[in-house]
């Protein structure tokens, strides 16, 4: 088959292919992560201040849950059929461990430094990104207490190459029901962690791989859905104020065991709804270069951040007192900018080479590389005997 020519149209699938809004939107997750972090650590010490940053970041720890769709949703929607399950998974370490092994040891180093204790199990389950499977108390959190999210996603990783075969050959009913059931069940979860002891409570609803694993699936079954172009949602402006609307009235009315659910859904409008405007060439606030640039640095963001200011808190005399006047909010914002500046570095310095160096050869990254799809490609034939007809892709033809 003879290569499409170089148009315009070809240009903007080729970007479509990447949903560089996706990778804009990474770094909103990452900023409500660390909003809500800033928040429970209490670094702004006045009252009145604090309760701002309580206002804007009440439900900042979703940002994780933000995560754990998106990285369903773009895992399947970039994946490489024929890939080899042990080439997929070498992948996605490449991206993940490097930064991870990098900051064990820092935090491990400055721990010693501090005289704090380590309990060695703790760290060698943390080194293996096996904690988040551990109830106990100072394990799922040990170390660098973020990477219990590496734990879940490494269990993810190790799931969707097995499951993924048979996603593709289920009907668009059954992705649909797992659509509408994951946030039916995520809520369902609160009332059921009556049967877990009350100490493993926040470990169940929070940590617990196979429970944040819901969120992770309903990503995968909207991402399958709009490769077959069987997606149906509002578009990027309806969804976003959605959104909002949702963001503000959970934050003020809704209980926790309810908005859980309900920013699952709103979480999956935004991201469809962003992931079909780039497929379909449009323009959005997430795509710009900058936006672009804080979401690819948004992982090693998230490693360091908490990291970093419970480091310098606890070094000027200021963990969990916080800063008085205006030398609170003014602290947030050194932290935000440190934290970019180290996360630009770990992204450039260890991230990005660790990731040419461990990750398949280019050769094998080559002949599976998926292709754009153009916008006129959106969406499968449908015979009328009710089977899906392959989607024809720049080069190449690809089942539905």
């Amino acid at each position: 088959m003879t290569a499409a020519p170089t148009t315009g149209a070809a240009r903007a699938s080729a970007v479509a292919g990447r949903l560089p809004s996706l990778t804009g939107l990474r770094w909103v997750a990452a900023l409500l992560v660390f909003g809500f972090h800033v928040a429970t650590m209490r670094i702004v010490a006045v009252p009145d201040y604090q309760a701002v940053v309580d206002w804007l970041f009440t439900l900042g720890l979703s940002g994780v849950e933000f995560f754990f769709i998106l990285s369903g949703f773009v895992l399947v929607w970039s994946y490489r059929d024929g890939e080899r399950r042990r080439t997929f998974l070498r992948r996605r370490l490449a991206k993940i461990y490097p930064n991870h092994l990098l900051m064990w040891v820092v935090v491990l180093l400055v721990g010693l430094w501090f005289a704090d204790p380590v309990n060695g199990w703790a760290a060698l389950g943390n080194l293996a990104l096996v904690q988040a499977w551990n109830p106990t108390p100072g394990y799922f959190y040990s170390v660098n207490t973020v990477s219990w999210s590496l734990s879940c996603e490494l269990f993810f990783y190790l799931c969707l190459p097995f499951v993924l075969p048979v996603l593709r050959r289920l009907r668009p009913a059954a992705l649909w029901a797992v659509v509408v059931a994951a946030p039916l069940l995520i809520v369902a979860l609160w009332p059921g962690q009556r049967l877990v002891p009350e100490e493993s409570r926040w470990w169940f609803t929070q940590v617990f791989p196979l429970v944040r694993s819901l969120e992770f699936w309903m990503g995968v079954a909207a991402a399958e859905l709009m490769r077959r172009g069987r997606w149906r949602g509002p578009g990027l402006t309806a969804a976003s104020l959605l959104f909002v609307a949702t963001w503000a009235v959970a934050a003020q009315w809704i209980r926790a065991e309810l908005w859980a659910g309900l920013l699952a859904v709103a979480y999956l409008l935004v991201i469809t709804a962003a992931a079909d405007a780039d497929v379909r060439g449009r323009r959005t606030p997430w795509r710009s270069r900058p936006m672009v640039w804080l979401g690819e640095v948004s992982f090693a963001f998230y490693l360091v951040h908490v990291f970093v200011m419970v480091t310098v808190l606890r070094l000027t005399g200021h963990y969990g007192v916080g800063l008085p006047g205006w030398w609170g909010p003014l602290a947030v914002l050194g932290f935000l900018v440190v934290n970019l500046v180290l996360a630009g570095a770990l992204h450039r310095y260890v991230e990005m080479p660790m990731m040419r160096r461990l990750g398949p050869p280019r050769r094998a990254r080559a002949r599976s590389a998926p292709a754009a799809v153009t916008p006129a490609q959106v969406g499968p034939a449908t015979a009328r005997d009710g089977q899906v007809r392959p989607i024809e892709y720049a080069g190449r033809r690809d089942p539905a």
